[in-house]
């Protein structure tokens, strides 16, 4: 993550509440007249240092952690997947804060949000969009659905048809709309918040692999402890937390993070770290089929936003080991168990992957 030693960016980034301290080093060879010419350098100057991006990170977790209590995990790897530029799918069961924690994140961001709820009667046009006739102008005109914002929350994922469910893949694999032959860009950044119950909960369909594939990552939040079951009882009884929070990071400081995070380094060592971990699913007995590449790609994205929150602009094993079973579990399909058992759920599914992380030999020396 580099600064702009001159200052280039500066109005933006006052904006972003940002100070920028110059390079003395760098001010010497401009001065000096039998200096070399600096090397050309691909890093953009417009990166957020680590303490910058730390900093904007930590601003918007603790913004989220005063609607969501006593999930910091959660929290922090929602926000991981949103910087990493992946969708993000949150399961379990009713009432335990999957959609409040996708609507705090939502507001915390100062950019386009839309909520989709998707029931059993909801149509693919219903998502997209749909062309309508113009008697004036004799043509038709395209009406853009919800899909067309930065930030989209599909809320019950799982309880539309399978037909309306695949009205997504487009958009979030291409980052585009088609209808009707012509396709229309979605603006940057796009992300989808999708929650969904499980599927042994009635009224419910299965997503299929190529949907689930993709998610950069799904996460269950769970029951909250006692202490911060006690402390929703104690404020949710006077006032929505959710109503008074307010957005702590803008667009441009948004889109400025995912450009950081893009040019976070990832040595060798880490990237044969990651294919081997992968490639170790597809060959597992337990698994009849493991992660794709996509998987790898994802993981190793994931990697590097969560190295950056953390304040690093380089990825550790530990960034790979955390992520391993969010990213890469609900693209597995388990083997069919012997005896007429059933196959493994979703929580089977990470143990094969935390399995299969602590039989990998962790790389040394890769943080550089």
């Amino acid at each position: 993550m580099s600064a702009d030693p001159q200052g280039t960016k500066a109005p933006e980034r006052d904006r972003l509440g940002l100070t920028m301290t110059p390079n003395p080093h760098d001010q010497e060879q401009r001065s000096s007249p039998d200096a070399p010419a600096p090397a050309a350098s691909s890093v953009p100057d417009d990166l957020l240092t680590a303490e910058q991006f730390q900093a904007l990170s930590d601003r918007v977790i603790a913004a989220v952690e005063t609607v969501i209590d006593g999930k910091r995990d959660a929290v922090t790897t929602a926000l991981t997947v949103l910087l990493a530029e992946g969708h993000l799918l949150l399961e379990d069961v009713p009432g335990v804060g999957k959609t409040m924690l996708a609507r705090a994140l939502a507001r915390s961001l100062d950019c386009s949000v839309n909520r989709i709820q998707f029931t059993p009667d909801l149509l693919p046009a219903d998502i997209t969009g749909v062309s309508v006739y113009d008697q004036t102008r004799r043509e038709f005109e395209f009406k853009p659905g919800p899909i067309f914002a930065n930030l989209v929350i599909g809320d019950e994922i799982n309880r539309a048809s399978p037909k309306t469910q695949s009205a997504l893949l487009e958009s979030m694999e291409e980052r585009q709309v088609t209808v009707d032959g012509r396709s229309y860009p979605l603006s940057a950044p796009f992300v989808v918040i999708a929650t969904q119950n499980p599927i042994e909960m009635e009224g419910t369909y299965a997503l299929p692999e190529a949907q689930r594939d993709r998610f950069m990552a799904r996460i269950s939040m769970g029951y909250p402890d006692a202490a911060s079951e006690v402390a929703i009882l104690r404020t949710r009884e006077t006032e929505n937390p959710l109503e008074l929070l307010q957005p702590v990071v803008d667009l441009a400081g948004l889109l400025a993070m995912i450009r950081t995070v893009r040019h976070v380094f990832v040595s060798p060592a880490i990237e044969h770290y990651a294919v081997a971990i992968t490639s170790a699913t597809r060959s597992d007995r337990e698994l009849r089929l493991g992660a794709s590449p996509r998987a790898t790609l994802q993981l190793v994205r994931a990697a590097k936003a969560r190295a950056a929150i953390a304040g690093r602009d380089f990825v550790l094993p530990d960034d790979i080991d955390a992520l391993a079973a969010p990213v890469l579990a609900h693209r597995l399909v388990p083997a069919r168990a012997v005896g007429g058992s059933a196959a493994l759920g979703s929580e089977g599914l990470a143990e094969v992957v935390t399995r299969i992380v602590s039989m990998i030999p962790i790389p040394l020396g890769a943080a550089h």
